[in-house]
């Protein structure tokens, strides 16, 4: 057993470093989450600035976007033209892939230096592009409303974690100490 634990130490080391930062930050999200109470920031900060920055977005995009907090759940109704077209939820603000992002890195880390830049740089291209997709899926669910399905369970997460992959598979190849421990 000591032979064979020898023998994956990093692929093990890799498992238990990813699934303790994510716990730890998973954790930390929901306490934030817990205590959010809404009277301020309509349902957390993180979300309402999410719903904002979207809102700017369509707008400059010369849509008439509205947001109106949603009288039944902890969300933004996203109003388009006049019609309700979208509910920006605490699933649309990207913290959790974020999350996800970083723990990976964490797990992979490199240069100390070369992480932190690399966390803070993913993570405001994940939440940029993540800002780009709400708009897009807002702009596709207003002209298209029969194709919900397919552009929020498919498409739409698809270019958010495919993206997040490809953030990974770079960090793998160019900085991790991993990439210089077998070449």
């Amino acid at each position: 057993m000591k032979a064979l634990l020898t023998k994956y130490k990093s692929v093990v080391t890799f498992i238990l470093t990813f699934l303790s930062v994510y716990f730890v930050l998973t954790l930390a999200y929901k306490f934030y989450l817990d205590f959010s109470d809404g009277s301020k920031y309509y349902p957390d900060y993180v979300t309402n600035l999410v719903a904002q920055q979207s809102k700017l977005l369509l707008n400059s995009l010369d849509y008439r976007v509205e947001l109106v907090p949603h009288p039944n759940e902890s969300s933004m109704k996203l109003i388009m033209n006049e019609k309700f077209v979208a509910r920006v939820v605490e699933g649309c603000n990207s913290i959790s892939v974020i999350i996800l992002f970083v723990s990976f890195i964490i797990a992979f880390a490199g240069k100390l230096k070369y992480t932190i830049i690399y966390i803070l740089s993913g993570s405001v291209l994940i939440y940029t592009v993540n800002l780009i997709r709400i708009a897009i899926l807002s702009v596709g669910l207003y002209n298209y409303p029969w194709r919900r399905d397919i552009l929020h369970t498919v498409i739409f997460p698809l270019i958010i974690y495919g993206m997040v992959f490809l953030l990974w598979m770079f960090w793998v190849n160019r900085f991790s100490k991993l990439k210089k421990k077998h070449a």
